[in-house]
């Protein structure tokens, strides 16, 4: 299987370069089980294809989004396969309930961090 290369999301187009000696029979877009968009890899030289995909409205949502990228051997049109291998992951964040997830996480690593403090502290102590 190829090795994707990240060339970064601009303008709602997730691009990269798959590398490797024989590339996937199209790439999906997954979001909860669930394949957003697909595309057949465009030869870019050799042992080497491009990608792009966009990612559809429906993705961008409040909150944390988690979106993979697999490699897949089945047909365009065809359902998610189990046989098909992670190339990449994308996280979006965005909105307002990020603020308060942000939020309760660094409270989190304080509380954590005031722990840590506390038994280093008893440990060169004692």
């Amino acid at each position: 299987m190829p090795i994707f290369e990240d060339h970064g999301l601009r303008g709602g187009v997730w691009r990269g370069c798959l590398r490797g000696t024989q590339a996937p029979a199209r790439v999906v877009l997954v979001q909860h089980g669930e394949i957003m968009a697909e595309v057949v890899p465009v030869a870019d030289g050799p042992d080497a294809w491009h990608v792009e995909l966009g990612l559809p409205a429906e993705v961008l949502t409040s909150g944390v989004q988690t979106l993979l990228l697999k490699a897949e051997e089945g047909a365009r049109g065809e359902g998610l396969r189990p046989d098909g291998r992670v190339l990449a992951r994308l996280v979006l964040l965005a909105g307002q309930p990020l603020d308060e997830d942000l939020m309760a996480e660094i409270a989190t690593l304080r509380a954590e961090l005031e722990l840590v403090k506390r038994e280093l502290r008893r440990f060169a102590a004692g």
